[in-house]
């Protein structure tokens, strides 16, 4: 069969249309299913904003590069902006248990953070359920009468919140501050609600979003056993030293110590303020304003440089608000003598400050701990602790800023002596420490390590002859931290 051959005029309308489809259809129609398939997958796995970091929070909000973000920081820091601009935002947090039983009830978790063999330097996180981001247990009255006793005769010295002027390139402390009191209000009034009773601003009075699942914010919150209210301030503005007031309720409420790390221009995270009651080996006074950096620097860390600073300040970057961790460490203190601590001595465990490991608080050179006084008796078992710290970070929603939690145990090393199996894993977790880690640790000052080298193997020793270990077994290698 044969084609008539085409005018000049069909064979121009041929030309036009396959340009048409070429240029415009088809490119079309590819950009459609490609947006359909990008569609699909957004809604099986929402990509949310509130799981980026600070900085790409703002660069997704205005619709900017990570590259153009950070240039336009330094142009603004050149300009005189002081501060990084933070997206508020709501937050509805996982429902979890109550607690199921009274406080004079609940025995302190045996956290026992160390393991066989070699020891390795690393951040050392978990993730966190929500349910367990405060612990209380029977110890609380004694903790609080210890902290109460602190921010009495210690002030400033353990309560802190720098406002907007300590430093032209972090905001201050002030409206994380507030932010954290309602947020541990709200947590403890659910997970300890025979403890902690609470009552909140009628709606109409409400200007703040503090309260969680729609609720009104709270404006006071009882502590049953202690039979203390506290009334809960609603802004920085709400009274004079609103913000240092919100720490001292927030130090009273929980048996854990606070710090406030909040992001500053140039991307470093800054201990903004604090409620620092029983560091036992440090002073807030020595530490506060300082970036994260300086702050382990000083500290003298071991590693840090070489292993730690590049992962931390990424991970403190990129810590979502819906990510909690912990993490856990320890170390040993000495105590005075058993006449000494019998005494009335209101902290006879040293929890809050263990002059008998590093001289008088008043005294202390910042980084130099272990420095015990001359005139202390050579330790004994009986005056050897393990002190462990259970840590916790997580972001606020309304300010971004990081709250480190630091609850502290203090467990005398004879008890630990009992416990199966713990003995040879704490004698075999001491002998890897490497030299730096030793001497962060004190091995080589005080003259505590021998001795607690030598209780731990002859308890471990009689477990073995009693048969309750075997000799190698590694018990609790799969139960860290416990």
């Amino acid at each position: 069969m044969v084609t008539a051959p085409k005018s000049a005029l069909a064979k121009g309308v041929d030309r036009a249309l396959q340009t048409l489809v070429g240029t415009y259809i088809l490119p079309a129609i590819i950009a459609c299913l490609l947006t359909s398939v990008l569609l699909v997958i957004e809604w099986k796995h929402p990509i949310r904003l509130w799981s980026l970091s600070p900085s790409r929070r703002l660069a997704s909000a205005s619709g900017v590069s990570q590259d153009e973000q950070r240039n336009s920081d330094k142009d603004g820091r050149k300009q005189g902006r002081q501060h990084e601009q933070w997206i508020p935002g709501s937050f509805r947090y996982p429902k979890f248990d109550a607690w199921p039983l009274e406080l004079s009830e609940t025995k302190p978790i045996p956290y026992r953070p160390f393991r066989w063999g070699s020891y390795h330097v690393t951040m050392g996180t978990r993730n966190m359920p929500w349910a367990d981001w405060i612990e209380l247990d029977n110890q609380y009255q004694q903790y609080q009468r210890i902290r109460a006793h602190r921010i009495q005769t210690q002030g400033n010295g353990v309560i802190q919140v720098l406002d907007d002027n300590a430093n032209p390139i972090v905001k201050g402390g002030d409206l994380a501050a507030i932010e954290l009191v309602h947020e541990l209000a709200e947590y403890l009034s659910r997970r300890y609600p025979t403890t902690f009773q609470v009552l909140r601003h009628p709606n109409s009075d409400a200007g703040y979003n503090w309260g969680w699942d729609g609720l009104s914010p709270i404006r006071a919150i009882t502590v049953v056993p202690l039979q203390e209210t506290h009334d809960l301030p609603l802004s920085p503005n709400d009274g004079d030293q609103a913000a240092e007031r919100a720490m001292v309720i927030s130090a009273l409420l929980i048996q854990d110590d606070l710090a406030v790390m909040i992001e500053g221009t140039d991307e470093r995270y800054y201990f903004q303020a604090g409620a620092i009651c029983v560091p036992g080996f440090w002073r807030m006074r020595d530490k506060i304003g300082m970036p994260l950096d300086e702050i382990h620097i000083s500290g003298r860390v071991p590693q840090y440089r070489e292993k730690l600073h590049v992962s931390l300040e990424r991970f403190f970057r990129r810590l979502p608000v819906d990510k909690p961790v912990i993490r856990n460490n320890y170390f040993i203190q000495t105590v005075g003598p058993r006449q000494e601590r019998a005494e009335g001595n209101e902290d006879p465990e040293e929890l809050a400050w263990s002059e008998s490991t590093n001289g008088p608080e008043d005294d202390f050179e910042h980084g130099d701990r272990f420095a015990p006084p001359k005139n202390r008796a050579a330790p004994t078992p009986e005056t050897l602790r393990l002190r462990t710290e259970r840590q916790t970070l997580r972001r606020l929603p309304v300010s971004g800023a990081i709250i480190f939690t630091i609850r502290t145990y203090v467990i005398p090393l004879e008890e630990l002596g009992r416990e199966r199996g713990v003995p040879g894993r704490l004698a075999s977790s001491m002998r890897g420490w490497p030299t730096e880690v030793g001497e962060y640790k004190g091995k080589e000052r005080g003259s505590w390590y021998l001795t607690a080298l030598d209780y731990l193997d002859d308890c471990h020793r009689q477990q073995v002859d009693r048969g309750e270990v075997e000799e190698g077994e590694k018990v609790g290698q799969g139960g860290y931290p416990y």
